[in-house]
Order: structure tokens, then C-alpha cells, then sequence
């Protein structure tokens, strides 16, 4: 393998991260529509893109080990390390287009992983607080027309 199949190696990635990013929007609607039942295959299929991204990680370790070797940079280079030590501007300029790329999409799915975050956290604690109110009178007046509770009613079916 050479510089041509790290080059592959990391529009992989890329398209990996994109595809990631497309999932994330995804949970991040189904959340915001208040369709938590489909999270569970959201989020199943996130898991499955992330695999793909640490295989795609590792061969690319294994392939930019080789190119360092070849291309006279210190062992345990990066992508950074390769730009420096590229043996043309054509590839420095390749390699540096790649890691602008990976940076730009690894800064959003951060932030939109990190939105997700919040609006799940959301989503547990009202699920917490609608189980913990299941063993209170349901309604919001008792048979003699007083109020049962303060907060409003909450109808969940306990025979699913």
C-alpha cells in the first residue's frame, strides 16, 4: 500500500463521519418530535457506524505506520507528521485537505453528539417522572370533586 491508499483510506473516513453526522440529525429529529420509540434503532445504527469508524481508524494506523516509515517520519507519526515529511507539495496539500475535512466533521458530530446528549437526559428524566407518579390517583378530581393532586393528569398504559 501507499500514499494513494491512505489517501482512500481516509475519504473512507470522511464518508464514515458524514454518514455519522446524517444518523445523529436523524436521532436528533426523532427527539425533538417526541419519537422516542424509534431512538433504540437510531441509536443502533449510530453504534454501527461508530464500528465502522474504529476498523477505518485502525487500517488507517497500520497504513500511515507504513507511509512514515517510507517517507523518513518519526515512528508514532500522524496525519500532521506526514504533511510535514511529504515527499511533494501535491501531497501535503492532499493530506492537509483530508485533515481539514476529518477536524471539520469530527467538530460537528462533537456538537450535535453532545445535543443528543441533553434532549436523551431530557427524555429519562420526564420517563423517571411520569413512573414515579404511576402509584397516585391518575385524575386530577377525586369521586367528591376535590383536586387529587396539583399537577396536571398523566394517562400511561401500565399493561404494555
Amino acid at each position: 500500500m501507499g500514499a494513494n491508499e491512505l489517501s482512500m483510506l481516509l475519504w473512507r473516513e470522511r464518508e464514515l463521519l458524514e454518514l455519522l453526522l446524517f444518523k445523529l440529525e436523524e436521532q436528533e429529529l426523532l427527539l425533538a418530535a417526541g419519537r422516542s420509540r424509534w431512538t433504540q434503532f437510531a441509536t443502533r445504527e449510530i453504534e454501527q457506524v461508530l464500528e465502522g469508524l474504529r476498523e477505518a481508524g485502525i487500517t488507517r494506523l497500520v497504513e500511515v505506520e507504513a507511509i512514515a516509515a517510507e517517507w523518513g517520519a518519526p515512528e508514532g507519526a500522524g496525519i500532521r507528521d506526514l504533511i510535514e515529511v511529504a515527499p511533494t507539495a501535491a501531497w501535503r496539500d492532499v493530506l492537509t485537505g483530508h485533515l481539514h475535512g476529518l477536524t471539520k466533521l469530527t467538530d460537528e458530530v462533537a456538537r450535535l453528539r453532545e445535543g443528543n446528549s441533553e434532549r436523551l437526559r431530557a427524555v429519562l428524566r420526564a420517563t423517571q417522572e411520569t413512573l414515579s407518579g404511576l402509584g397516585e390517583t391518575t385524575g386530577e378530581y377525586t369521586t367528591q370533586g376535590e383536586r387529587a393532586r396539583g399537577d396536571s393528569a398523566r394517562i400511561v398504559d401500565t399493561e404494555m
